[in-house]
């Protein structure tokens, strides 16, 4: 019960083994402290009085789990099929506390209210003032009146704590600022690229290293990338070496006082008759000259204080131990008193630090106690200031022990070996570095330079407590400068160059240190997070080799010319990062100029994805399923018939592709894309005719041998419903497997394609002569082409003489060399602006059966084969009377009439129902792909 008068001050830590420490240390001495449950079970309040400053203080002391609070897409967006995910780089989110937590919260909340200060011990890095913050914006919605402090601290001692509390500082909003900055960035570019990349090659590929393929995410990271990115590029630096012979010249000498073995000084040569001539030399003179003898004081000095991420490469170098694990230990050996604050930059002690006390805590250990004696005895002369490796992060001291291992019920020996480093790592610190005598020699053969070093250890010192190092000293001859004699042995050897060896996680960790990638307190996560995705392996010596999905994704981005795997972006943003928190940049500035940019690099890698598709299809087989990337593209216009929401450059499940509403099936709002697209994007290009705006262009790309040869394969059109182009050829090849359909003005509902007889056409003009009244099926002008066809070429045949065309220019007759029709002659003309085609035996049996291909009046060619049994455009009013469609095979055309094959309707409404039918195979000119036609 608090003393009416006193201050209520309320504690909050990370952990609740951090609270529990705190509690208990500060309560030493007191009246006690006392324990009740808070909302959360796992999270209780303690009760201790405490003096801060002279005043007496009723202190209650909880906790909160790491982070309070989550940040996400509203709700809107948080669905993957609910948003293009460019979207994602403006979409808002927000900040919340999630349901897991709510009882942390509702403790805060009561807490505070009969509280007079905040007082926080989360931990002192830009991560534990973030969370600090995050409480403080529940403490205050609470209780305006709050006096908020901040405790500063590095280790769970007595001394630590007791000065922090009564040295308590202001929390650091720039520090909050840094952390929100990098976990919206990550969020929008992870969300973006990984929604993009799954919905694209998941269904698309059989993914053979899952159980269910279609479960599987493919994440990506802005963190995560560019560390997979090394793997692969160490990986492809082996696979690319080749290896080259070499040779050089070995030497050694052996006397009464031992052997020295002498290396050329040219090191080796790849050319071997340069190697040769040269090694003959100095068989034919092979007498040796010492030329020079250098003696010199050599000194090997211990590593600097222990960092993080040192803490992890040399763990992962001398247990095997993976950093992820390593945190795991050092966080457990850190709560529970024996080490320092894990997770630090840092790798120089201040010169405020007692060392001293450090060295005296280790003194009765068995182990090293004699060599932390001996530290302490300025008679010994062992003890050395630590040297200073020039990182200091402002927040905690380089890693050390805080007091004597005494051992932890359940702990693993991984616990006694990271302590047992951390301890003998700082020892060596403070000690005085190995001494060694080295002596070089230098002798001359023939003219060719050789050289051997000798090395003699005078003092190990530091080397002593270090164990994990070791220096071994090379004894070799007395050799006195102008001194002969003969070698022993002097051969030529050859030898063959190496690629470099897999990256170990020692290496790894070194480059993503060097590249400003993540901090010291998540590169083990990242490195996780690669193996849990699949994108890459470590073997039992802790290398890293890429997994096939791994480097196909690497590959696809890297054809792509962008090097989002490349460490230089996320350095950059990491730099930004801490210039927010040093407050030279705002957290404002920082988010417009890196989303902006990413922004930039995910349209282009979309409308690149065909780079990933491919690199991808050179490890996986395709699967049949259809990624559905693009169910939800990018926004080309906003939809004109709901009015809110916009319409979306979609892939149909056939491979087709439309322009639909986002909110189908809410809307049905669609616009049906001419079905010879092989790939479609949408640019930023708008058009400047349609209105309301912006409407944006579409860059397409045809299949050749689908669209009459005077169309461009390119082409950058407008759905806007300005486009001709477009237009004439949805009417030309269809929409697939629908029939084909106008394409709609903006605005508009596109009616079925089983409607299209039912339009209004007068209103229409005509694609193919103009003229208003008729559609381009029923156009006049074809059915008299289509009959003057017949005429001309009944008539050339009648007269014996040459077979015209309906271009009027005599026709060629050549041979087909199909499979199915090899042998057979065909009339054809030999205009490149011409279709005409026809066989000779339906010629010699009277029958005018071909394709007529005179221009209309658009100025285009006015006869194509339709996609997938599509009728070709303007042929209805010339037919015979019996029609059928049909492949180059014969075979019947997939998803069509079963009567006579015309994929507008089905069998049952049939007109030619009971009719006699026939089937013609055809053979388009410079093409041996099956085609589709009506006869």
């Amino acid at each position: 019960m608090s003393i009416r008068g006193q201050i209520r001050v309320l504690n909050v830590a990370e952990k609740p083994s951090v609270a529990k420490s705190v509690a208990e240390i500060l309560s030493r001495g007191g009246s006690g402290m006392r324990s009740r449950e808070g909302r959360s079970r796992y999270n209780r309040v303690f009760e201790f009085e405490y003096t801060i400053g002279g005043q007496l203080c009723h202190m209650l002391m909880t906790s909160v789990t790491g982070h309070l609070m989550e940040i996400d897409f509203e709700d809107r967006f948080r669905k993957w099929h609910s948003c293009d995910p460019a979207d994602l780089y403006h979409a808002p989110i927000r900040k919340y506390v999630p349901q897991d937590k709510l009882d942390l919260k509702r403790t805060l909340e009561e807490e505070s209210r009969r509280c007079h200060w905040l007082v926080l011990w989360l931990d002192c890095d830009r991560e534990g003032e973030n969370i600090a913050f995050e409480v403080v914006d529940v403490c205050t919605s609470a209780n305006s009146h709050l006096n908020i402090w901040r405790a500063r601290f590095s280790a769970l001692i007595d001394r630590e704590i007791h000065a922090s509390v009564q040295n308590l500082v202001r929390p650091n909003k720039l520090f909050a600022d840094a952390v929100d900055a990098r976990q919206e960035i990550d969020l929008r570019i992870g969300a973006s690229f990984t929604r993009f990349q799954t919905m694209l090659l998941r269904d698309a590929f059989v993914l053979d290293f899952a159980g269910d393929d279609r479960s599987i995410v493919l994440s990506y990271g802005p963190c995560q990338f560019p560390t997979l990115g090394f793997i692969v590029e160490r990986y492809w630096e082996i696979q690319a070496h080749e290896p080259e012979e070499f040779w050089t010249i070995n030497c050694s000498h052996t006397s009464e006082e031992g052997t020295a073995t002498f290396s050329w000084m040219r090191g080796h040569l790849f050319d071997y008759t340069c190697a040769v001539i040269i090694y003959e030399m100095c068989v034919e003179d092979p007498m040796a000259t010492v030329t020079d003898v250098k003696h010199k004081e050599k000194l090997k000095y211990p590593p600097y204080p222990l960092s993080t991420v040192e803490l992890q490469k040399r763990a992962s170098r001398f247990f095997r131990m993976s950093s992820e694990h390593t945190m795991k230990v050092a966080e457990e050996l850190y709560q529970a008193g024996f080490i320092s604050y894990p997770r630090t930059e840092t790798d120089g002690f201040s010169v405020n630090t007692d060392l001293h006390a450090i060295v005296r805590e280790q003194v009765v250990d068995p182990t090293w106690g004699p060599y932390a004696q001996q530290l302490l005895d300025p008679e010994v002369r062992l003890w050395r200031n630590p040297s200073n490796g020039g990182h200091d992060d402002k927040a905690h001291p380089p890693i050390h022990p805080t007091k004597l291992f005494a051992g932890v019920p359940g702990w693993t020996e991984d616990h006694k070996r990271l302590y047992e480093f951390v301890v003998r790592h700082f020892l060596a610190c403070v000690s005085q570095p190995a001494v060694g005598a080295e002596t070089k020699v230098e002798i001359d053969i023939a003219g060719e330079q050789f050289s051997a070093t000798g090395l003699v250890i005078k003092a190990r010192n530091y080397l002593d407590i270090y164990r994990f190092e070791s220096w071994g000293g090379v004894v070799i001859p007395t050799y006195n400068i102008e001194q002969q004699f003969i070698p022993t042995i002097l051969t030529l050897d050859s030898g063959v160059t190496r690629p470099p060896p897999l990256l170990s996680e020692s290496d790894l960790l070194s480059c993503m240190d060097k590249a400003g990638i993540g901090t010291d307190a998540t590169m083990h996560d990242h490195i996780k997070k690669l193996l849990d995705r699949h994108y890459a392996t470590k073997d039992a010596n802790t290398r890293f080799s890429p997994t096939k999905l791994g480097e196909a994704l690497v590959m696809g981005y890297d054809d792509m010319g962008y090097e989002l795997w490349k460490p230089y972006l996320r350095s950059m943003m990491e730099c930004d990062m801490k210039e927010v928190s040093m407050g030279s940049k705002s957290k404002s500035q920082v988010l417009e100029s890196c989303l902006q940019q990413m922004k930039a690099c995910f349209l282009d890698a979309r409308q690149n994805k065909i780079k990933l598709l491919d690199a991808m299809e050179m490890f996986f087989e395709r699967s049949g399923r259809s990624g559905d990337a693009q169910n939800f593209g990018a926004t080309v216009m906003q939809c004109g018939v709901c009015n809110e929401s916009d319409m979306l450059l979609k892939r149909r499940p056939n491979g087709d592709f439309m322009v639909g509403c986002q909110r189908f099936p809410l809307c049905r709002n669609v616009v049906w894309l001419p079905g010879a697209i092989s790939d479609a994007n949408v640019t930023g290009n708008i058009c400047p005719r349609c209105t309301p705006g912006p409407v944006f262009l579409i860059q397409f790309k045809f299949r050749r041998m689908e669209i009459p040869p005077n169309y461009d394969v390119d082409h950058l059109g407008c759905v806007g419903g300005c486009d001709d182009i477009l237009r004439e050829l949805v009417e030309i090849c269809g929409t697939g497997s629908r029939n084909a359909t106008p394409m709609t003005a903006r605005g508009q509902t596109s009616d079925p394609p089983n409607a299209t007889n039912r339009r209004n056409t007068g209103s229409t003009p005509c694609s193919r002569c103009r003229q208003a009244g008729h559609s381009s099926n029923d156009c006049p002008s074809q059915v008299s082409r289509s009959c003057r066809a017949q005429s001309t070429i009944s008539n050339s045949r009648n007269s014996a003489g040459p077979i015209l065309c309906n271009c009027g220019e005599p026709c060629t007759l050549r041979t087909a060399n199909t499979e199915s029709n090899r042998g057979r002659k065909f009339y054809a003309c030999q205009s490149r602006n011409c279709d005409f085609f026809v066989w000779e035996e339906n010629l010699e049996n009277g029958a005018a059966q071909g394709r007529g291909a005179a221009r209309g009046n658009s100025g285009r060619s006015s006869s194509s084969t339709a996609r997938r049994g599509g009728r070709g455009r303007g042929e209805r009013g010339g037919q015979a009377d019996g029609l059928r469609f049909v492949s180059a095979t014969g075979e019947r055309v997939p998803g069509s009439c079963f009567v006579c094959g015309d994929p507008s309707h089905f069998a049952n409404t049939c007109p030619n129902r009971g009719r006699k039918v026939f089937t013609l195979e055809c053979w388009l000119k410079n093409n041996k792909k099956s085609c589709s036609i009506f006869i």
